[in-house]
């Protein structure tokens, strides 16, 4: 800031004759601060498996305090220029954009070119703008990421993503929540198919034995129907597992059923199938005429019993809370309430081929209610310590 005293106020002011004879007074500088929320989020993505990378057109050495400043830049890490980036080729790129935080100085064929070596190296790439000059790299990242706020509708219509809010904690939150759903898909597969898997089982084996089906068309129906659906929907209403956003990334090939869920689909269709099995043999040689019945309650009590440890992957069911899902209470005791009704109300006798079980099969059935559920607990006991192990093996 400068100044010149002047008699009178000229008639005409130029540049030429106004920006002479000045007095220094000071300088003032401007600064566009990052928001307070932006520091804890890169951390949370960092720790989630998330790397964010700053491609701006400021000054190399701008960029870089920034950087600092909010935690993105990593030690060991580098600032890039644009001018550099020109010197490279595609494989020298992807090669240094390994260990680069901060691209300065960048053109959009820039941002292109970096988002093409980041994806060349087997990285999911998401990326934000807001310019109409942003579009290309938009549209080439694997998801991209417009400001609703200050973005141009060219960079809206061709982002996938719109931010309400302009704000980067926004997407971290959004990862969150993706991960949620994401999980929570598994563990309604999960829970379907190793109840399927065991009620085939435990058809199939008796008949392969030449022995009479241990359960009807009618009592199939009311099991996938009722048993299995309620509980299933309420495993999609889970809040997710703690550490959601301390796992790294899954990777990016993985089928949505991969080996670890194959092998506890396994174990669950086993253990179901073995204490449904053991009821209705046990029913056949002491209780004939209640073997059906007793093998019907068997299977779909301990399918009740096991969703509460298919909430969560890794945790047991006492620490994340037998009573957080009250979605999953509703179900299950809406369920059990009809089952009950289906065995002992007499008009619904006929039509579901039950007849009433006593107090002397409640003694069989309960105990083998308890095991599908205890060796899920255990699989998750046994796979979590493995996963322990190898995430702190450097």
């Amino acid at each position: 800031v400068a100044y010149r005293v002047e008699k009178e106020v000229p008639d005409e002011a130029t540049p030429e004759m106004v920006e002479k004879d000045l007095i220094f007074v000071g300088l003032i500088g401007m600064i566009d601060p990052a928001r307070p929320e932006v520091r804890p989020a890169l951390e949370r993505a960092r720790a989630a498996g998330v790397r964010t990378i700053m491609i701006t057109g400021d000054y190399p050495d701008t960029a870089r305090a920034i950087a600092e400043e909010i935690g993105l830049m990593q030690e060991g890490h580098q600032v890039l220029t644009g001018q550099a980036i020109e010197g490279m080729d595609a494989g020298q790129l992807m090669q240094e954009a390994k260990r680069t935080d901060v691209f300065a100085r960048v053109t959009p064929e820039h941002k292109v070119r970096i988002v093409n070596a980041l994806k060349a190296a087997d990285e999911v790439v998401a990326m934000t703008g807001d310019g109409v000059n942003d579009a290309p790299a938009l549209k080439r990242a694997d998801i991209g990421v417009a400001m609703g706020l200050t973005g141009t509708d060219v960079a809206k219509e061709t982002a996938d993503m719109v931010l309400t809010d302009d704000n980067y904690a926004s997407i971290v939150a959004a990862i969150d929540q993706g991960r949620v759903i994401y999980a929570n898909i598994r563990k309604f597969v999960f829970y379907l198919l190793s109840c399927n898997g065991a009620e085939i089982l435990t058809i199939l084996i008796p008949i392969m034995a030449g022995l009479p089906s241990p359960l009807t068309a009618i009592q199939l129906l009311w099991l996938n129907l009722v048993t299995d659906g309620a509980p299933a929907l309420a495993l999609g209403l889970e809040k997710g597992e703690p550490d959601i956003m301390d796992r790294p990334p899954r990777p990016v090939h993985e089928a949505i059923i991969n080996r670890e869920m194959w092998f506890r689909i396994g174990i669950q269709t086993i253990a179901i199938g073995a204490v449904s099995l053991a009821a209705y043999f046990i029913g056949l040689r002491f209780f004939p005429e209640l073997a059906k019945t007793m093998t019907f309650a068997t299977i779909a009590f301990s399918q009740l019993l096991q969703a509460f440890a298919y909430r969560a992957d890794r945790y047991p069911l006492l620490k994340i809370g037998i009573f957080s899902n009250r979605a999953m209470l509703y179900a299950v005791a809406t369920s059990a309430v009809l089952l009950f009704a289906v065995i002992y109300v007499p008009g619904l006798q006929p039509i579901f081929d039950t007849v009433p079980l006593g107090t002397t099969q409640w003694t069989i059935i309960l105990p083998l209610l308890l095991v599908p559920a205890l060796v899920a607990e255990l699989t998750k006991a046994y796979l979590s310590r493995g996963y322990n192990l190898r995430t702190s093996t450097p």
